[in-house]
């Protein structure tokens, strides 16, 4: 017999509580929710994040990309954002090979655990991409 921590008593608990409240979230998928979230057009993007804000700054394309490095740096841990970050990165313009280098990038920082996590992320998101392009 073994006996299990508090954390797995907590999380088989808090999965019990969200089955009871709603049992649809016991197979609930946060990437359906991202799907209904926009893009923010590329314009959109350098007016609030580009050289919207500074003529001589960073474009949107680079704001991105220095987001995608930072959220790979965390581990990698918040798909969601990741992933969206990704999605928005491809709108602004950068291609594919330069998403893949910027998060290889930061194994030299965060290690090849958190490297490998953003890159399957990212991966997702680029073959979906590839996807809607197809139809």
């Amino acid at each position: 017999m073994t006996s299990k921590t508090p954390f797995e008593l907590f999380m088989e608990q808090a999965q019990e509580m969200a089955r009871a409240f709603n049992p649809a979230l016991e197979s609930f998928d946060p990437r359906g929710f991202e799907k209904m979230w926009p893009t923010m057009p590329k314009d959109a993007m350098e007016m609030w994040f580009g050289k919207g804000i500074s003529k001589d700054g960073l474009d949107a394309k680079t704001r991105l990309l220095l987001t995608l490095a930072g959220l790979t740096m965390q581990g990698a841990q918040a798909d969601t954002q990741v992933r969206m970050n990704v999605r928005h990165l491809l709108e602004a313009g950068a291609t594919k090979d330069e998403i893949a280098e910027t998060i290889a990038q930061m194994s030299m920082f965060a290690g090849i655990p958190a490297m490998t996590r953003a890159m399957e992320l990212a991966r997702e998101v680029m073959n979906d991409d590839t996807k809607d392009e197809d139809t």
